[in-house]
């Protein structure tokens, strides 16, 4: 059983070793608790014998240990009121208008990533979960186009077309008028068969410059298929923090990162924000994952922070509490 000014003691180890990232003494604690150094040290030996702190080989102070850092998060930490500036930043993202949904949330998690100097991950629906809903283009020019393709799951891509000849606007209009009758409704990664198969021999028949404009098509469906499901923000961040500071332990996270099934698996099933602790996130032993599931209407993914085992729980948790609450508003 662990005793009030334990507790009391452990938050503030925790809280100043998150800061400073320095190991804790007894004699730095003994104003703030009023109470004498040889209390202070046996108190610590106590909490190491619980397995909350434990010794480094550098220094006589103690750190949180895994176990430590979730006895905090379950029983001491208090979630931190976000700061003005925080919610005015994020409130710019949500309340512009002109930001689909996924791009909101990608912006919103790069303020995050700003703010709190760690990594963010967003896992949305993979491609081929998405139904063409049409497709819009913008002429530039007699040889470039700007291609719009949105799904029924309010992703975007904007795909920049060369083509090799200059085409008449007329036929540019007239082949995204065919492609959106015939093919709206497909899912995104059977797009490509039925313009092939469907949408090649009517073009053929009705358009002059056919062959150009289906390539340039075909292409920029092709390239919305390869696209990832997810999207890392700051992986640098994570490099920055001093328990990164070797070349094995860089090499391992970065390819780490690199890894689209290891990253996949950041996903959360739960509706909460949930924080998983070195050996819990099955990701890397030295790093903390905080993260929730959101669903807005037929879209739905995962938001995540990744960083270092001693990162501001009480800020992170509620940063993300409030962009899920504004994705899902």
């Amino acid at each position: 059983m662990i005793t009030d000014r334990q507790k009391e003691l452990l938050k503030i180890i925790v809280e100043d070793y998150i800061k400073s990232v320095k190991p804790i003494g007894s004699n730095a604690l003994c104003e703030r608790l009023n109470v004498s150094s040889a209390t202070i040290r046996s108190e610590m030996n106590t909490l190491e014998k619980l397995g909350f702190l434990e010794k480094t080989h550098t220094s006589s102070g103690r750190v949180p240990s895994e176990a430590g850092y979730r006895y905090y998060v379950d029983n001491i930490m208090v979630p931190k009121e976000l700061s003005g500036d925080d919610v005015l930043k994020l409130q710019t993202i949500f309340n512009n208008n002109s930001l689909v949904l996924t791009d909101a949330i990608s912006k919103s998690m790069e303020i995050i990533t700003e703010l709190t100097n760690y990594t963010s991950v967003v896992l949305g629906n993979n491609s081929s979960n998405n139904i063409l809903n049409r497709i819009e283009v913008v002429p530039i020019n007699a040889n470039n186009i700007v291609a719009l393709v949105v799904t029924d799951k309010g992703h975007v891509q904007h795909k920049n077309i060369y083509l090799e000849e200059e085409v008449n606007q007329d036929e540019i209009r007239q082949i995204v008028d065919l492609i959106n009758k015939m093919i709206v409704g497909t899912p995104i990664d059977e797009v490509s068969i039925k313009l092939e198969y469907e949408v090649k021999p009517v073009i053929a028949k009705v358009i002059k410059q056919h062959e150009v404009l289906y390539n340039a098509f075909y292409n920029a469906f092709s390239d919305f298929n390869k696209e990832p499901s997810h999207k890392t923000i700051g992986t640098k961040n994570i490099l920055m923090q001093p328990e990164f500071n070797d070349a094995d332990k860089i090499r391992n996270i970065i390819s780490k990162f690199e890894d689209n099934e290891i990253v996949d698996s950041i996903k959360e099933e739960g509706d909460e924000v949930k924080i998983y602790i070195g050996s819990e996130t099955n990701f890397d032993e030295d790093v903390t994952i905080i993260k929730t599931k959101y669903k807005a209407g037929n879209q739905e993914g995962t938001i995540a922070l990744v960083g270092p085992k001693r990162m501001e729980y009480d800020r992170v948790i509620t940063l993300l509490e409030y962009i899920k609450r504004n994705i899902e508003r």
